[in-house]
């Protein structure tokens, strides 16, 4: 364990946030220019536009970026390099460029992609044994950054080195001799509205234990889950256990109402012979799989209902980074603007390719004909399952507004009452036919309303 006095001192990145009052989307991307190859930004402007891409983190202030999506009600994050810093401090804060507002500094992170996998000292967390045989049991968590403001110390955070019971809500914590430095730059954020952002990679977590059993549990993917020991929480996606474990960590030092957010997570599609887990097909799973439960707005066991903002890492390859293939190779997009493979980002097509949670089905048609029939989770199904479903039905383009914080099917605020609503509004949206109420066969039709007080499920021929 590193000591305060051997830290790497880093005057970190800092996000200049631009938002739209219009914006509300909490998917992002990530922008990264280490290439020689990328398409013009007026191209990739418009190219975001044919997105449901509503946040686009920089980390540099490229003027040509930055006036090629003013107007567009993309919000943007801007990293500014160190050098930058004391000039950006003493300048007066807010202002415009083109259409773009500025209200506040957001925190950032140094941008070393290809150090991701450096361990370090900020958060210290033992952790699952997510029912797996001793010498299976270590499973890294992700590389969590601090996330500094203005000046101090950028204190990276380990790789989670996961062994023993899974415990993300009882043992998530900041290691003692940190705890003071933290809490100052956690302070400090707090009185300016700012959230903590870190970069969860799942992928990391695989590579280390790459049984399928993982695999599936970090592609968001059917599978057995894996309970807290301490809590009895089930995860049923390394996610949501990353995010978890930070979120214990900051509730641990009195810090919980600082929002998280997620400045990277992503999936190489491509990686060297001797690496394990990148490929198209987990990529697109990942990340198609990641947009879905993003979309389910369910959030995790810690922070139910909502969805943190999670940038994805990344919209082009960077074919200057330095490192394996695998770090060139996390693009959603080609050069050429066409897609590296489908995630259902595209404004024509809200229907991702990932790896079916269920089997397929047909694409979405409007206006439904009318059915007197409701679809309904068949008894014992399990809430593994039906959080899939939730996911691949609020994932395929249908409004789960009702099921989020403010609609009338809220409550009961569970994972059973979630999917049953979201099963249903899929059938009655995507066409009333029995293939559409199958689900992996965890489905059944009822001629039975399962309406309940304020919350209307469709069907019905009034």
């Amino acid at each position: 364990m590193a000591s305060l006095s051997h830290l790497p001192i880093f005057l970190s990145l800092l996000f200049t946030a631009f938002y739209s009052a219009a914006s509300q989307s909490f998917i992002g991307v990530n922008y990264g220019q280490v290439a020689d190859n990328l398409p013009p930004p007026a191209a990739t402007a418009k190219l975001l536009q044919s997105t449901a891409i509503k946040r686009v983190r920089l980390y540099g202030a490229d003027p040509a970026i930055i006036k090629a999506l003013a107007g567009t009600g993309i919000a943007i994050a801007i990293g500014a390099s160190n050098g930058d810093i004391p000039a950006r401090l003493r300048s007066e804060r807010g202002g415009s460029v083109g259409e773009l507002e500025c209200p506040r500094l957001l925190p950032g992170q140094q941008h070393r992609p290809h150090q991701r996998r450096q361990r370090g000292p900020l958060l210290q967390r033992p952790g699952p044994d997510l029912a797996a045989p001793p010498r299976h049991a270590k499973c890294p968590i992700c590389p969590l950054r601090c996330v500094p403001w203005r000046q101090g110390p950028c204190l990276h955070g380990p790789r989670h080195d996961l062994a023993g019971p899974v415990r993300p809500a009882l043992v998530g914590s900041v290691q003692p001799g940190l705890q003071d430095v933290l809490k100052g730059l956690l302070a400090f954020q707090r009185d300016n509205g700012s959230p903590f952002a870190v970069n969860p990679y799942p992928f990391f977590a695989y590579q280390s234990d790459p049984r399928p059993e993982t695999l599936a549990f970090c592609l968001f993917q059917p599978n057995a889950g894996r309970v807290d020991a301490g809590t009895g929480i089930k995860y049923m996606n390394m996610f949501d256990a990353q995010v978890d474990g930070v979120r214990s960590a900051l509730n641990a030092i009195g810090f919980n109402d600082i929002e998280i957010l997620i400045a990277e997570t992503g999936w190489p599609y491509r990686g060297d012979s001797n690496e394990v887990g990148p490929s198209v097909e987990n990529a697109r799973a990942y990340n198609g799989n990641l947009i879905a439960h993003l979309r389910s707005q369910v959030g995790t066991p810690l922070m139910p209902g909502k969805s943190v903002e999670t940038y994805i890492f990344a919209l082009y390859d960077e074919d200057l980074k330095p490192g394996g293939t695998s770090e060139r190779s996390f693009g959603l997009y080609k050069p050429d603007l066409t897609v590296t493979y489908d995630v259902g980002l595209s404004k024509s097509s809200q229907t991702p390719s990932t790896t079916p949670l269920t089997p397929s089905t047909p694409r979405v048609t409007p206006s439904p004909k009318p059915s007197s029939a409701w679809c309904v989770p068949k008894a014992g199904v399990s809430d593994a399952q039906l959080q899939a479903n939730l996911d691949y039905a609020c994932g395929h383009g249908i409004d789960c507004s009702a099921i989020q914080p403010g609609g009338a099917c809220l409550y009961p605020n569970t994972v059973a009452s979630h999917a049953a609503y979201a099963m249903n509004l899929y059938y009655h949206t995507v066409g009333t036919i029995p293939l559409n109420c199958d689900f992996s066969q965890t489905a059944t039709l009822t001629s039975s309303n399962p309406s309940y007080n304020a919350c209307t499920y469709p069907g019905g021929n009034t």
